[in-house]
């Protein structure tokens, strides 16, 4: 199974931390937070690791080269100088992914959860790991049902935690479902968000997914990265 992990954000919530240094390069724990993900990837038999970039896009090569030092082979899918939202960002590393399901992890969080429980082959188009809303955000994206399918809503609603395995399939006519903020950057690549596209196969049952009940932190401001940093140096 191949590794995609999103690191192209311009991550404008941690300024100025980001603007000399993009966000998965911040450290916390003493390494960044995209060595995390490197370590557990590799941990679980990931060989092939694609890393979307954009801002500061240099930067990452020069820090991580090509994963020889984690047994990891690094390829990176430039997407301009305007990130492309997550459907855009992950329909410009397919070529490089292929045609089997693959893991996606957000380069700017942070989480206990262990990337082996997922599964190689998820039953629909994409199987996505939920936690507990944060209090920052406590509306939650999606809901989970009984039977282990995402919904637009329910019950009980839970944040999309920024890791899942998934379908190239998923994108096929991804325009059919698009939200009215789609549209091209500068280079002409299409420019949209993947959130629209999975509600609308999650009106099928076919988005499954799991509720992690451990740690884990969207790093989106210089107040939570030091929070989790002075947490994790406690811990080490």
């Amino acid at each position: 199974m191949k590794a995609l992990i999103f690191a192209a954000g311009l991550g404008e919530r941690m300024r100025p931390l980001t603007d000399r240094t993009p966000k998965p390069l911040l450290e916390v724990g003493g390494k960044p937070l995209i060595v995390w993900h490197l370590e557990k990837l590799a941990a679980i038999g990931v060989r092939d690791v694609v890393i979307n970039t954009s801002w500061l896009a240099e930067q990452f090569p020069q820090a991580l080269g090509g994963g020889e030092r984690w047994g990891l082979s690094i390829e990176y899918a430039y997407e301009g100088e305007t990130p492309l939202e997550t459907g855009g960002g992950m329909l410009n590393a397919l070529p490089s992914l292929g045609a089997a399901p693959f893991l996606l992890v957000n380069g700017d969080i942070w989480t206990d959860y262990d990337f082996d429980r997922l599964p190689r082959e998820p039953e629909g188009l994409a199987h996505l790991v939920m936690a507990d809303p944060p209090g920052y955000a406590t509306h939650g994206d999606f809901a989970l049902d009984e039977a282990g399918h995402v919904r637009r809503e329910g019950a009980r609603r839970l944040t999309y935690a920024g890791i899942g395995v998934y379908r190239p399939v998923l994108l096929e006519h991804w325009q059919r479902h698009a939200d009215g903020d789609a549209g091209t950057a500068g280079n002409g690549k299409p420019r949209f968000r993947l959130a629209p596209i999975l509600r609308a196969h999650m009106d099928q049952g076919r988005i499954g997914g799991e509720h992690h009940t451990g740690r884990w932190t969207d790093v989106g401001t210089p107040q939570r990265l030091a929070r989790l940093d002075e947490e994790l140096r406690t811990l080490l």
